[in-house]
């Protein structure tokens, strides 16, 4: 049996494991916004530019700290950077299994 380190002792309390999963979801958009952007050889300037807003905007787009994404806005990143914007539901108890709304 695995000793338990002191990230599962905190895990263990639910509130705070909501709170890493939010913290993590919110690392995983702000990175893949910053690869679709690299990936179309865009600077942020001129993704904001293609998207009607400041650099200072994306900057913070592509910040772990930054929670306010909506599907407009996630739709309007992809276009810009020639992509589609995939959504997805992942059950709970079973992350295996996926729903596309595609």
């Amino acid at each position: 049996m695995r000793k338990k380190t002191y990230a599962d002792k905190l895990l263990a309390d639910k509130n705070f494991k909501e709170d890493f999963e939010q913290e993590y979801k919110n690392l995983i958009i702000s990175e893949k916004i910053a690869q679709l952007r690299h990936k179309a050889h865009l600077t942020q300037a001129e993704l904001a530019k293609r998207i009607h807003t400041t650099k200072s905007a994306v900057s913070r787009y592509e910040s772990n700290n930054y929670q306010g994404y909506s599907l407009t806005l996630l739709r309007k990143i992809a276009v810009a950077c020639g992509a589609d914007l995939q959504v997805g539901f992942v059950y709970k108890n079973n992350r295996k299994k996926t729903l596309s709304l595609n």
